[in-house]
């Protein structure tokens, strides 16, 4: 029979063998891909959100990132052919941002920026590792609502929904 010292000694020695075997087997890989004119891309890889999934910015915290849905609504032929495609930006507050849309199946990501002559209007662009582009105009009504228009490289046109 042990003593009560012997058994959390014995506890401690268990716990500090999972802990460090669990340290071992985890780890965190970051694996660059290689775009078509041959410069390496470190991408964004978050899953855009589902419409309507996206919480509202947190209120009484003026100037902290937001993010916020996006969703685009087909304005051509071309884009009908894929429906309404969903994605997020992350507004930093500071008239930038991270724009990733789930277009055909690629990830796009890219930034958003405001144009520096208007705190309201700006323009984004994003880019997959397998080739597709687009490019967006837009205005914020507020830093949590805006809209717009995007082209894709295959001709598609969409009218961008920004917020909740």
């Amino acid at each position: 029979m042990m003593n009560g010292r012997g058994e959390n000694r014995r506890c401690a020695v268990a716990v500090v063998a999972v802990t460090i075997g669990s340290l071992l087997v985890t780890g965190c890989y970051v694996v660059p891909a290689t775009a078509p004119d041959g410069t390496t891309y470190y991408g964004y890889y978050p899953v855009a959100p589902p419409p309507g999934s996206v919480p509202a910015a947190a209120a009484g915290k003026p100037g902290a990132p937001a993010t916020l849905s996006v969703r685009l609504y087909p304005a051509n032929e071309m884009a009908t052919r894929t429906g309404v495609v969903s994605g997020s930006v992350t507004n930093m507050m500071t008239g930038k941002g991270r724009f990733v849309v789930d277009y055909e199946g690629e990830v796009l990501n890219g930034e958003a920026t405001r144009v520096s002559d208007d705190d309201r209007r700006g323009v984004a662009s994003a880019y997959s590792p397998r080739g597709m582009y687009m490019s967006c105009e837009y205005q914020m009504s507020t830093p949590y609502k805006g809209a717009g228009t995007c082209s894709f490289a295959n001709g598609a046109k969409y009218q961008m929904h920004i917020g909740n």
